[in-house]
């Protein structure tokens, strides 16, 4: 089934009654966590970029602590072109990966400025040109700095819970479970899934001390949850 709007790939079938459950989960999420939002602070699409590019493997938190510093000593992409990624270095090297995120963000803000005029693309085919960036980086500029819906960002958070809400089968790769829940839910609620997915996951339904045990979302969705409450391990089926 093919979907309008410029996507490059089809989406998988899924039947009236998958996207009728899908519907129900959605209003529970809606209910739950209808304020769920990108949790990286920033204030520029190119912000928003870096951030993104630092948090991998990296929690949000972590992230935000160094990023107020890096912005205000690279207040615009041109300062981290004109920069080297040595330079970069001191303001994350609190986070993992440091040395080959500085390199990736001074190349990805250096090429903004040699090919994009210093702005940040509106395009998955552009952003994916840059280095640090893949789908999913992609995926949460174009939703959260333009609105722009061009997939859904499937982070551990969203792979976990996809599976226990039976939603996706387990073992399937990001890139799958992305297009799954694409063909389940709306293509304006995309952003929005993804992000109460995640909040869901990172703040009750955990991979490790979850507390979902008298949560309403995982006592009627969770299939395949396995929580752990202390000693009590909590089996749905």
């Amino acid at each position: 089934m093919s979907v309008p709007g410029g996507l490059p790939f089809e989406l998988p079938k899924v039947s009236a009654k998958e996207r009728e459950r899908a519907m129900r989960l959605l209003a529970k999420l809606d209910a739950h966590w209808s304020h769920a939002k990108c949790e990286l602070n920033y204030t520029t699409p190119h912000e928003l970029l870096i951030a993104t590019i630092l948090s991998a493997q990296t929690t949000d938190a972590g992230v935000n602590k160094v990023t107020p510093g890096l912005f205000k000593a690279f207040p615009t992409p041109a300062a981290y072109a004109q920069a080297s990624a040595a330079e970069i270095e001191p303001y994350i090297k609190s986070i993992g990966l440091f040395r080959n995120k500085a390199k990736a963000v001074h190349s990805a803000m250096t090429t903004l400025v040699e090919k994009f005029g210093g702005a940040v693309p509106r395009t998955m085919e552009e952003l994916l040109t840059l280095r640090g960036v893949a789908r999913k980086t992609a995926n949460v500029v174009l939703g959260n700095a333009f609105g722009i819906n061009m997939g859904m960002p499937v982070d551990t958070h969203v792979q976990r819970l996809a599976v226990r809400f039976g939603l996706v089968k387990a073992g399937m790769t990001a890139e799958k479970v992305e297009r799954q829940l694409l063909a389940l839910f709306p293509r304006e609620r995309w952003g929005d899934v993804s992000h109460m997915l995640i909040w869901h996951g990172r703040y009750v339904c955990k991979a490790r001390g979850a507390k979902c045990a008298d949560n309403e979302i995982c006592t009627e969705f969770g299939v395949k949850c396995e929580c752990r409450e202390g000693a009590k391990l909590v089996r749905r089926a």
